[in-house]
């Protein structure tokens, strides 16, 4: 059993991560590393398993998904984690007129970078949520074959979900002591 399930802080970069087994089951040891994103669903072990059968992986898809079926699975992580690993490398960039962004985008982002709140502080993925937005809409159109493979990702997304409509959306949460004041 795993006494201290989070070993990152909210606000800070996620640096670290429980390593899992194949089928998804914890290893009790820590990852020096941001997890890679993927679709994994623990499932606890029973504690007597009678038979020698294993469990099917299970598989669910929406009837509305045009991409996925029973005999195939569109899996977006792979193109997740590519964009990750080149925000994470223009996150690293010192000098913020290597960072490609209007001078208000580049104002923003060190003030919700490097700011000490005193009162609510936005999460970490909160401003990388809004990292990403700033990087697919400001970077990536400026970094050529790069940048405009993510676009084109999007650009056929939003296609076949809303023909006509470009649309790229945030889902942000507000910390709690937000909420309550």
């Amino acid at each position: 059993m795993i006494t201290k399930p989070v070993l990152n802080s909210t606000y800070e970069y996620p640096a670290r991560h429980w390593e899992l087994d194949d089928k998804g089951q914890p290893t009790q040891q820590i990852v020096e590393q941001r997890r890679r994103a993927e679709f994994i669903t623990p499932i606890p072990k029973p504690k007597k398993r009678k038979g020698v059968g294993e469990q099917a992986q299970l598989f669910e898809f929406e009837e509305t998904d045009a991409i996925s079926s029973s005999d195939q699975r569109y899996d977006p992580t792979p193109i997740i984690n590519e964009l990750r690993k080149s925000i994470d490398d223009w996150r690293k960039l010192p000098d913020p007129t290597s960072w490609l962004v209007t001078p208000e985008t580049a104002r923003l982002l060190q003030h919700w970078r490097h700011h000490s709140f005193n009162g609510v502080k936005p999460f970490f993925c909160q401003i990388e949520a809004v990292e990403t937005a700033i990087w697919l809409t400001e970077v990536a159109p400026k970094l050529g074959k790069q940048g405009k493979r993510f676009i084109q990702h999007l650009e056929i997304a939003n296609q076949n979900a809303n023909p006509g409509l470009m649309r790229l959306a945030l889902k942000l949460v507000l910390p709690a002591q937000a909420r309550l004041q």
